[in-house]
C-alpha cells in the first residue's frame, strides 16, 4: 500500500501548480471502485466475486518552443478478489509510466505534429483504437505518430509497438507486483486515420489499420497478420434533432486458430463488423435521448476461413456494458439489437439505461468475451438479453460519484453449452468515486 500512498501524495502536491502561470501543465486523478458479481458467466472463474480497485494517475507536459515533453504514470491495483477471480491485467498495472514522449510541432500553427515515445491514443469512435477510461488500466503504445491536415480534413498516421501489460501471472496480479510493461518488435501496430467535418453536424472518417504479430522465444501467439479497413459516417446529436451513426470495417489477413505450440497452420481471415445507430434528443428539461442500436460482428465456426472479428485495441464499455468483473459482451461473434435512453436531469446528474438482445453470429463460436462455446452448434444461437444502467453525480467540480449495474439473462447458448457454468443469470453492480484535477 506504500506506493499508492506516495503517488497520491505526489498528486496532491502537484495540484496547486496547475492553477498558476507555471509553464508546466499538470493533471491527475484518484479513483476507488467497489464491484461485485454473482451468477458468473465465465466457465472457470469464481461463481460470486467482489473486488476493490484503485487507480491513481499523474500527467505532466511542458512546452519548449515547438517542442513538448510529456509523461504520465498510472498506478492500478485490485484488492479482495477471490482465488479464481477474473481480475487480471485489465485491473492491475502497478506504478507504470504509460506515457513518456516528445512532440514536435512542424509548423507555426501547430497543425503538423510528430510524436515519439510512449503514448496513448483515441481515434474516431474508439471501437478499434482507444485510451481506456472505465477499465482500471489503459492501452498504451511505443512508437511514432504524425498528425497533419490533408484534403480539407485531419490525418493521423502511426507505427507503434503496443505495450504488453505486466505482471501477467496470477501471483503477480494478486500481489499487485510492480513490473515494467514491455514493448516487443514481434507485436507491431500501424495505421492511417482520416477525418473530415462535412458541415451540418455531419462527419466522415476513413481508416485502415495493420497488426503484425509473431511468436518469440518466450510467448506463443496466434501469429495475427491483420488488415482492417473501415469507415464511419456520423450526424451528431442536437436537441430536437435526429442523430445517426454508421460504422463498418472488414478484416483480412492470416491467423492461427490457437496459441498451441503445435498449431502451425495459417488460416485466411474473412471477418468484419457493422454498427448502426439512430437517436433523437427531445426538447425537455432533462434532455432525454432515445436511440436504437444494432451491431453485427462476425464469429468463427472452426472451419474454412477464420471469421472471428478482432477489435484490436478498442473500448467496449460505452456500447456493451461495464468491464472489470463483468464484461460478457464484446465486439466478437454477436448480433445485437438494442435500445438506449439517456437523460441529464441537472448539470450535476446524468444517467442512462440500455437493453440489448444477444445472438451468436456463429453458433459454433463463443459469444463475445464469455468463453462459453459449443463447437457442435447444438446449443443454438440465442445468448439471452442484457440490461444495464448507470447514474453519475458531480459532487463538486473535481469529484464525481458513479454507480451502475447490469444483469445478463442467459439464453440457451450460455446455459446448454458443454463448458457453461451451472450458475443462473449474472448480476453485477459497482460504485466508484473519482477526484480529478
Amino acid at each position: 500500500m506504500l506506493t499508492p500512498l506516495l503517488l497520491s501524495g505526489a498528486i496532491a502536491a502537484a495540484a496547486p501548480a496547475a492553477q498558476t502561470d507555471d509553464p508546466w501543465r499538470v493533471s491527475g486523478s484518484v479513483r476507488a471502485r467497489a464491484e461485485a458479481i454473482s451468477g458468473q458467466f465465465r466457465p472457470a472463474a469464481e461463481p460470486n466475486d467482489t473486488a476493490v480497485t484503485t487507480r491513481l494517475t499523474l500527467a505532466a507536459e511542458r512546452d519548449f518552443g515547438r517542442l513538448t515533453l510529456g509523461g504520465e504514470a498510472f498506478d492500478s491495483r485490485a484488492f479482495g478478489q477471490g482465488p479464481r477471480s477474473s481480475v487480471g491485467t485489465g485491473e492491475v498495472n502497478a506504478l507504470e509510466l504509460v506515457q513518456a514522449y516528445v512532440a514536435l510541432r512542424l509548423d507555426r500553427e501547430g497543425e503538423q505534429t510528430v510524436q515519439l515515445g510512449r503514448f496513448t491514443m483515441d481515434l474516431g469512435s474508439k471501437r478499434l483504437v482507444s485510451r481506456q477510461n472505465f477499465r482500471n488500466t489503459t492501452n498504451a503504445y511505443t512508437g511514432a505518430r504524425l498528425d497533419a491536415p490533408l484534403a480539407a480534413g485531419d490525418l493521423t498516421a502511426f507505427w507503434v509497438m503496443p505495450q504488453v501489460r505486466l505482471p501477467d501471472d496470477r501471483a503477480g496480479i494478486e500481489d499487485n507486483r510492480i513490473a515494467w510493461d514491455r514493448e516487443d518488435p514481434d507485436l507491431q501496430f500501424a495505421g492511417v486515420f482520416w477525418s473530415r467535418d462535412l458541415g451540418g453536424r455531419r462527419s466522415l472518417e476513413l481508416y485502415v489499420y495493420g497488426l503484425m504479430e509473431r511468436d518469440d522465444t518466450a510467448v506463443q501467439t496466434r501469429n495475427r497478420r491483420l488488415a482492417t479497413p473501415g469507415f464511419r459516417w456520423r450526424q451528431a446529436a442536437a436537441v430536437g434533432e435526429w442523430d445517426v451513426e454508421v460504422e463498418a470495417a472488414a478484416q483480412a489477413g492470416q491467423v492461427r486458430r490457437s496459441t498451441a505450440p503445435g498449431d502451425l497452420q495459417d488460416v485466411d481471415v474473412a471477418a468484419g463488423f457493422v454498427h448502426i445507430e439512430a437517436g433523437r434528443t427531445l426538447r425537455h428539461g432533462w434532455s432525454p435521448r432515445l436511440a436504437a442500436q444494432f451491431d453485427y460482428v462476425t464469429g468463427d465456426g472452426g472451419q474454412g476461413d477464420y471469421g472471428r472479428f478482432d477489435t484490436l485495441y478498442g473500448a467496449r464499455r460505452f456500447e456493451f456494458g461495464p468491464a472489470g468483473l463483468y464484461g460478457p459482451v464484446s465486439r466478437a461473434n454477436v448480433v445485437s439489437p438494442g435500445v438506449r435512453l439517456e437523460a441529464k436531469p441537472t448539470r450535476r446528474l446524468d444517467g442512462f439505461v440500455a437493453l440489448r438482445g444477444l445472438w451468436l453470429e456463429d453458433a459454433r463460436d463463443s459469444l463475445g468475451a464469455t468463453g462459453i462455446i459449443d463447437p457442435s452448434g447444438a446449443s443454438g444461437r440465442f445468448g439471452g438479453a442484457q440490461i444495464e444502467a448507470r447514474v453519475r453525480y458531480r459532487v463538486t467540480p473535481d469529484v464525481i460519484l458513479e454507480g451502475g449495474g447490469a444483469r445478463l439473462f442467459k439464453g440457451r447458448a450460455l446455459t446448454d453449452a458443454p463448458n457453461a457454468p451451472s450458475q443462473g443469470d449474472t448480476a453485477y453492480g459497482y460504485v466508484d468515486v473519482t477526484y480529478a484535477f
